[in-house]
């Protein structure tokens, strides 16, 4: 039995991930500076709001998903007398493979390797209590701290070298993605997922990624905390603690700091507010778009991939090159018609299928057998 709430909020995220992931996909923001980059009013609106509404928001709440999933994952396994570790173990060495095939053949801004680390953090929790959950969450937070701290003095010790570093290393993506051959854009995917995921960048977002999982395994093992009136507190509270630190940057200036507290705080108190109001509205609403949400989100893997697999295309030399002339309000709009193109096909293909065709093959991997795909007539 599904929980349509869980999967309403997972296809959201993917539409919040999508929005952020796309000014990657056909510019080298990495690199760059997005205001001198851009300069009409309507763009930097546009990246604002996907900053402010979007950015280190849907990642954190796509960690609490997976954790509150594992715990579910983990019942319905004790359920049928099969071994969770087991089952887990190779579900995640199935994600990491799928993650490295779209790291290095893909796109470079891959997450799946990274929750593949995480989940297999998780397992060492799968035997402890709800409170050693939150508390292993609470304690995660203070690394993911410290570790933000240190990648900000080594941000401020290399600042005086930013600017001209920088602009090379945009100039050489936008030719080797916009116009270079296929090893060009290997190689430069390569060089991009390594600037992000060296060792502090991994462990930083590792452990930002386990605590949101630990918070969402704690809030699964403890059903309690989904009544109502808990959920609309959570709702609240998350909301007066998350949009000031996400507006911080607008408000006193943007530097290292503010731009940090932005995302080490902001991100993850705004997902949890986001998490909140869909449970809440859930339980009074049943509008129809809540079933394209739910099954973009029942297909979140193969949705995932697919945003890449058509976005690279669209952007690199051997699909059409748009890569580096595309607006980041255009962007958003292409965001907006290739969801619903997914949730439409989605929920089509729901009503033929069991699952999603990744979904499938993950499954397959996980339980060594091929799962039914196809419904009965």
């Amino acid at each position: 039995m599904r929980i349509k709430e869980i999967d309403v909020i997972r296809g959201f995220s993917i539409l919040g991930i999508f929005f952020v992931n796309m000014l990657d996909f056909h510019s080298p923001i990495m690199y760059i500076e997005l205001e001198e980059w851009w300069q009409s009013p309507l763009d930097r609106w546009t990246v604002t709001l996907i900053d402010v509404a979007a950015q280190a928001s849907f990642y954190p709440l796509f960690a609490f998903l997976f954790g509150f999933s594992m715990v579910v994952f983990r019942e319905r396994a004790i359920e049928k007398g099969l071994s969770f570790p087991h089952l887990f173990i190779r579900r995640m060495v199935a994600l990491f493979v799928i993650g490295c095939i779209h790291a290095f053949f893909i796109w470079h801004g891959d997450i799946l390797i990274t929750y593949a680390a995480m989940g297999g953090l998780l397992l060492l929790f799968h035997q402890a209590s709800s409170r050693m959950w939150l508390a292993a969450s609470i304690i995660c937070f203070i690394p993911y701290f410290v570790i933000s701290l240190l990648l900000g003095f080594a941000v401020l010790s290399g600042e005086a070298e930013t600017s001209a570093h920088y602009e090379s290393l945009a100039m050489e993506a936008l030719r080797n993605y916009r116009d270079g051959t296929i090893s060009d854009i290997f190689w430069q995917r390569w060089r991009d997922w390594i600037y992000v995921n060296n060792i502090e960048g991994f462990l930083f977002i590792v452990m930002m990624l386990l605590a949101m999982g630990l918070f969402g395994g704690y809030v699964a093992q403890s059903r309690s905390l989904l009544s109502i009136a808990t959920i609309k507190r959570t709702a609240i509270v998350s909301l007066w603690i998350g949009m000031p630190l996400k507006l911080l940057p607008y408000l006193f200036g943007k530097n290292v700091w503010t731009e940090y507290v932005q995302d080490v705080f902001g991100g993850p108190a705004l997902s949890i507010f986001y998490a909140a109001v869909i449970w809440l509205v859930l339980q009074k609403k049943r509008w129809k778009i809540f079933d394209y949400f739910a099954s973009v989100g029942r297909m979140s893997l193969t949705n995932y991939l697919f945003q890449s697999v058509l976005c690279t295309f669209l952007f690199y030399s051997y699909g059409f090159g748009l890569y580096g002339s595309v607006r980041p309000f255009y962007g958003a709009v292409g965001t907006v018609v290739i969801y619903v193109t997914q949730a439409i096909i989605s929920e089509k293909w729901l009503k033929s299928f069991h699952m999603g065709p990744i979904e499938w093959m993950w499954r397959t991997a996980t339980y060594g057998k091929r799962p039914l795909l196809r419904r009965s007539p």
